[in-house]
């Protein structure tokens, strides 16, 4: 299995709704609830600046069973 990149709110967020999550709501302090409609799954995301580290990006893709297909979209970006 390939290595999760560093991605930011905004490439992970873009990547996200390419694979079909939306965005539900905003959460308590800088993070957002996202969800796959499709899966019926939620995770909550943080909204900061720079970029996630790799365990919290893992756990958002994790809990929506997205992480292959993310590996997919940003194979050979890096």
């Amino acid at each position: 299995m390939s290595r999760l990149p560093r991605l930011t709110y905004r490439e992970l967020t873009t990547a996200l709704r390419q694979l079909g999550c939306e965005f539900r709501r905003e959460a308590k302090g800088s993070h957002e609830i996202w969800w796959h409609p499709a899966k019926r799954l939620y995770t909550t995301v943080p909204r900061h600046s720079g970029t996630m580290d790799t365990g919290t990006v893992k756990k958002i893709l994790d809990d929506l069973q997205v992480r292959e297909q993310i590996l997919e979209l940003f194979t050979g970006k890096q």
